[in-house]
């Protein structure tokens, strides 16, 4: 018994013994498998950032390789002039899209027609910007728990930004804007929304019938007088008020004759000699570029204004100032009066020096001819072979001239 006894105890022992072995052994695998694992791992960790490097060193461009001369490529077609740089500010608004719901049907297409210069001319765009407003005024409602005088102000503002990214808003708009403001902000709560709206759209059309009818017409009764028989008369594109003064002089009997210069993009003079034709005038017409041969028998200049300058600078569109010096200047030393017609309405206490501080870029293409060439000769022609350049237009320019009212 004693002997079967110590037999079991050995066996047991042994048992023991070889199943402690075995798990020692299993522990030894596992951690040699979890160094394998952590190596693995670290080494592609090692690989991925040494892949990493060589993207960064491929992405970083050496000297005068394929993508170093791309990038110079990018610069150079950037044709952004910077010195006009404070002027390029938000691309003009091409459609309606994201306009603000806000935003009244009659001001969204008051936009597109002053995108697209259908409304062109500081009046006219000043008037027309006004009588917007007043389809405004009148489908107006005040919300509840607010007052007109407050919540309108808000309102027109939606109206006014939307304009101002059509196109830059001009002078007369900006004076005709506050002044609306102002009478919004005289309003007393107390008063009833439809006695306030109709006080408005009165102040509406007597400001467009004080500022701007009785002005013109005022303005063209006294411009007139200067206008002599035999006289040449010098103008620049088309002027509401320059058109009104020739046929006022007209009426009035006088003999004189017309000559207009005028210059791309829009070609204003053309509609401005058309009119003056079927009146009854003897009217020349003529290019910028033949400014020296039509300036040859001026005796008078009459000019349009966008602006009259607190200095005394006339801001209106580009070629003004060159019609002036040409006038100035001209051959045989006769220096031509100079006469600017210009509103109360587009007076403004701003001071510019030069036409690059306040100014207007519009898109170069419109100096472009898009419409197909007819040839009447049998030689080839010489504008295939023409360099269009892409020039920025600057649309008004400084000139020094003397105002008339």
């Amino acid at each position: 018994k004693k002997r079967n006894k110590a037999e079991k105890a050995a066996r047991r022992a042994k048992v023991k013994a070889e199943r402690e072995q075995a798990a020692a052994a299993g522990e030894q695998q596992g951690q040699a498998a979890q160094a394998a694992k952590k190596g693995q791992a670290g080494g592609g960790k090692d690989a991925a950032g040494a892949a990493q490097k060589g993207q960064k060193n491929a992405a970083v461009p050496r000297r005068g390789s394929a993508q170093a001369g791309s990038a110079a490529t990018e610069k150079k077609e950037d044709k952004n002039v910077a010195v006009f740089g404070h002027l390029y500010g938000h691309p003009r608004r091409t459609t309606i899209a994201g306009a603000a719901k806000e935003v009244h049907p009659a001001v969204l297409a008051l936009g597109l027609q002053i995108r697209d210069y259908v409304v062109c001319g500081s009046s006219a765009r000043c008037v027309a910007t006004l009588l917007a407003f007043k389809r405004v005024i009148e489908s107006y409602t005040t919300p509840l728990g607010t007052s007109l005088a407050r919540h309108l102000t808000t309102h027109l503002s939606h109206q006014i930004s939307y304009l101002s990214t059509c196109r830059p808003l001009s002078i007369s708009q900006g004076n005709a804007i506050r002044a609306l403001k102002l009478s919004i902000s005289s309003i007393d709560p107390s008063v009833p929304e439809a006695t306030a709206k109709a006080s408005l759209c009165d102040f509406i059309d007597s400001f467009i019938r004080e500022k701007i009818t009785v002005a013109d017409q005022v303005i063209a009764n006294s411009a007139a007088q200067k206008i002599n028989d035999g006289d040449v008369i010098v103008t620049f594109a088309a002027s509401s008020i320059v058109k009104q003064t020739l046929l006022t002089a007209h009426k009035q009997g006088k003999k004189f004759r017309v000559s207009i210069i005028d210059s791309r993009p829009l070609f204003e003079g053309k509609n401005l000699a058309r009119s003056l034709a079927n009146a009854g005038l003897e009217v020349q017409y003529s290019l910028i570029h033949g400014i020296s041969h039509a300036i040859k028998d001026a005796t008078k200049v009459f000019l349009g204004a966008h602006a009259m300058m607190g200095n005394g600078r006339l801001y209106s569109r580009v070629g003004t100032a060159l019609v002036a010096m040409s006038a100035k200047e001209r051959s045989g030393g006769v220096e031509i009066p100079v006469i600017v017609c210009c509103e109360t309405v587009k007076f403004t206490d701003r001071v510019a020096l030069d036409s690059i501080v306040v100014n207007e870029i519009a898109d170069a293409d419109e100096l472009v001819t898009t419409q197909p060439r007819q040839q009447v000769t049998g030689v080839p022609d010489p504008g295939a072979l023409r360099m269009s350049p892409a020039i920025r237009r600057p649309t008004p320019i400084m000139s020094p001239t003397r105002l008339l009212a």
